[in-house]
């Protein structure tokens, strides 16, 4: 499973960046196509955010801690320092990791949203067996 990323590098430029999640498949039910479900990750927080109607541009701003972004509804378009931009619509998911450095850019549709934030102390870093 893909999954999109924004980091710093050491120089404090932003870049995107696609990881892959590795999946196993588990049968939950006789009638049904199996899941594909990635390890666990060790978590410390959830927050949901409400992003209030008319929010359009957020300057420059790097995240705290690690977060892995689910977006319910509405769209973002995310700018990182070296000028790359992506379009993320509702339903998808961004691991943010951009903790030092000049940060992203975040222009959001006009519409009010919500994103719920999920903070990853570790990141996703595949857990040792």
């Amino acid at each position: 499973m893909k999954c999109l990323r924004i980091y710093a590098a050491a120089d404090g430029e932003s870049h995107f960046d696609e990881i892959e999640l590795p999946t196993t498949e588990i049968s939950v039910h006789p009638d049904a196509a199996p899941f594909e479900i990635t390890g666990s990750y060790p978590a410390s927080r959830v927050r949901i955010t409400h992003i209030p109607a008319g929010m359009r541009e957020v300057a420059w701003h790097t995240v705290p801690e690690p977060v892995l972004t689910v977006r319910l509804n509405g769209a973002v378009e995310y700018e990182t320092s070296d000028g790359e931009i992506r379009h993320i619509q509702a339903g998808n998911f961004v691991l943010v990791e951009d903790t030092h450095g000049r940060g992203h850019l975040s222009r959001h549709s006009p519409e009010a949203q919500t994103v719920i934030w999920i903070s990853l102390p570790n990141g996703l870093e595949i857990p040792s067996a």
